[in-house]
């Protein structure tokens, strides 16, 4: 089990496009680092590099799932809903 030094939202995060990771500020002076994958992944905790503590973070895993592609259906089929 692990113990949070604090629970964060997500949208309280900087993402920066880059390095494709979000940050928080740590009281070390460093920050908190969660990459979009990890969350993607179902991952839920920011660590810092520069000391034990960590966070966890609050965000709907939905919103970060990747390689959903929600394909237009067949040609035929939108002409033969057209004409219903």
């Amino acid at each position: 089990m692990s113990v949070f030094h604090d629970q964060v939202e997500i949208e309280d995060f900087e993402f920066d496009e880059e390095t494709q990771c979000f940050y928080f500020p740590c009281p070390c002076g460093d920050r908190f680092t969660i990459s979009k994958e990890d969350l993607e992944n179902g991952e839920e905790v920011a660590t810092c590099p520069s000391c034990s503590l960590i966070v966890k973070v609050i965000y709907d895993q939905e919103l970060f799932l990747s390689g959903e592609v929600v394909e237009a259906p067949p040609t035929e089929v939108k002409v033969a809903l057209a004409q219903s």
